[in-house]
């Protein structure tokens, strides 16, 4: 895979070096550049920014620099030329990046990352760059970054782990968060007993079974408690009988195919509440 991120300021990329991600760089599973946005200016003063039509707080990121800059990143990548790199847009605006996305962006070839600052970028850039790319305005969260570079590491961590040799242990990525649609189990390593606080004995128990099943009713608990929102897309359809007992202890039933939460346990009728 090849990366390239667009960004006015390329030393807030140097934890790409590092870890996994640099590991994966060294290793030539992915392909990473960064470019500095000021390269493709050509006034003396490299101006990147101008104020807004229409008034209003705030400076609007110029759409030149950023025509050319995509355009020198379109054309130095070694992709199919049938098919489109995908521009990334990081914006409160976008669309909210998840797992599943993470997935469906580590099946590309090339992906661009543009770090917009100040009150954005020029419209007519996403508009413009439609033509040359599969343009994706995604956001992290409902909340507001100073500027692109944080979503970007964010998202290429984890979209680049998932990419075949990147993680050494590849059983990892289906054992985790946001895999399977709830959260992770809780876990924990020796000493079995610390501040008088114990390993749960189910997981020293040697029964392998037993402590999947385990597992996952923790993953029920854990999202019940932290992410009820996920259970109301959960596909519940297909569960064992031991897992719509824990589910119905957690005061969930399973209604064709779906979780709803019982009235008396705090829901009206839907699994998420909060």
């Amino acid at each position: 895979m090849r990366i390239d991120v667009v960004s006015i300021f390329p030393e807030y990329l140097a934890p790409l070096e590092l870890s996994l991600i640099g590991k994966a760089r060294q290793d030539g599973l992915l392909d990473l550049n960064v470019h500095d946005l000021r390269e493709f200016t050509t006034d003396k003063h490299r101006t990147v920014d101008d104020t807004p039509y229409g008034g209003g707080a705030g400076m609007v990121m110029k759409a030149e620099p950023w025509a050319q800059a995509l355009t020198s990143v379109a054309a130095a990548g070694d992709h199919d030329p049938s098919r489109k790199p995908v521009l990334i847009v990081p914006s409160p605006a976008g669309e909210r990046f998840t797992q599943a996305l993470a997935h469906e962006l580590a099946e590309e070839e090339q992906l661009v990352f543009a770090c917009g600052r100040y009150e954005g970028i020029d419209e007519r850039v996403i508009e413009w760059a439609d033509e040359h790319f599969t343009v994706r305005p995604l956001s992290l969260g409902d909340y507001v970054l100073n500027g692109g570079e944080v979503a970007v590491l964010a998202m290429t961590e984890a979209i680049v782990r998932l990419l075949p040799g990147v993680v050494g242990n590849p059983e990892s990525l289906v054992e985790e968060s946001h895999s399977d649609g709830l959260l992770e189990y809780p876990v924990y390593t020796k000493p079995s007993s610390w501040r008088d606080r114990d390993v749960p004995p189910v997981l020293l128990s040697g029964n392998h079974g037993k402590i999947a099943q385990w597992r996952r009713h923790e993953q029920y608990r854990r999202t019940a408690e932290r992410r009820p929102d996920l259970l109301e897309v959960f596909d519940a359809g297909k569960l064992p009988r031991a897992d719509r007992t824990a589910l119905g202890d957690l005061g969930y039933d399973v209604v064709d195919g779906r979780l709803r939460l019982r009235p008396e346990a705090g829901g009206e009728g839907t699994a998420a509440q909060g």
